[in-house]
């Protein structure tokens, strides 16, 4: 949380991060850091207390606020990694292609999206009955785990999530996948071997981000459900909710010179002199 937060900060405070690259950087901090706050500070709580219990309408908002965010991740990424096609593939055109109200259409229908897909899945599941055990066996209220739990008829909500979770991770990712291959395309290009070298080594730590997130996101929600993967899909939930939140931020931004200048100018013009 304190890595997007900081990123949040400069993006906000330094005029020079003002480019459509940073404006995706500081939204995907920005949704990160609520759907970080809105899992772990519980997940926490009965860690350290032993009080393991939650209502259900916490139980709702919880899945609410996850999934909607999740979602909007999915397209963000997508589009950050078109904004970078578009960087290197088409410099000359960049500009015109990659403009102020593109960026602002592409961030809001992501958010937005993600608000009516879980709008309509909780709704559904609003409709549901809970007779017990009343038990999750998860560490925080996922969709699969709480459908378990209902005594009504859950094949409407079941295929609505299947085909919910199909169309919203599967295209993004191939989306995010094609770009970063033809990124990869042009990189290859470069007549620099030190050129080269940066590049790959930025492309392939971005890529492998993407692909630990997308691919988590696919084994749980978009494979067909098998009783003795439950545990490996609790696993693969950390990866998504905990692991790619806090390596976002050293991997897209705080590794990266225009952050640290940044850091540094907002610290040097903000900062207490002794």
């Amino acid at each position: 949380m304190a890595g997007n937060l900081i990123i949040i900060v400069l993006v906000i405070m330094d005029h020079h991060l003002h480019i459509p690259m940073y404006f995706f950087l500081g939204n995907l901090s920005c949704l990160e850091t609520f759907y970080t706050s809105t899992l772990l500070p519980r997940m926490l709580a009965s860690l350290l207390t032993g009080d393991r219990t939650i209502s259900v309408r916490g139980c709702f908002i919880q899945l609410y606020c996850i999934g909607s965010l999740v979602i909007a991740e999915c397209y963000l990424l997508a589009s950050m990694s078109y904004d970078r096609y578009l960087a290197i593939c088409k410099p000359l055109q960049y500009a015109t292609l990659m403009n102020r109200r593109l960026c602002i259409l592409l961030t809001a229908a992501s958010w937005l999206w993600g608000t009516t897909v879980m709008t309509l899945v909780m709704s559904l599941m609003s409709q549901l009955k809970f007779c017990g055990p009343h038990e999750i066996d998860h560490f925080f209220c996922d969709l699969t785990p709480l459908i378990n739990l209902s005594c009504s008829d859950t094949t409407l909500v079941t295929l609505v999530g299947l085909t919910a979770s199909v169309i919203d991770i599967v295209p993004p990712f191939l989306l995010t996948l094609t770009s970063y291959v033809c990124i990869i395309a042009a990189i290859v290009k470069i007549p620099s071997s030190d050129g080269r070298k940066k590049a790959f080594s930025t492309c392939s730590s971005h890529l492998m981000v993407v692909s630990i997130f997308y691919g988590s996101l696919i084994s749980v929600y978009a494979l067909p459900k098998k009783e003795a993967l439950k545990e490996v899909d609790k696993i693969f939930s950390v990866f998504y909710t905990v692991l790619t939140p806090l390596i976002n931020p050293l991997i897209y931004s705080l590794r990266n010179k225009e952050v640290k200048k940044a850091l540094r100018r907002v610290v040097s013009k903000y900062g207490i002199s002794k």
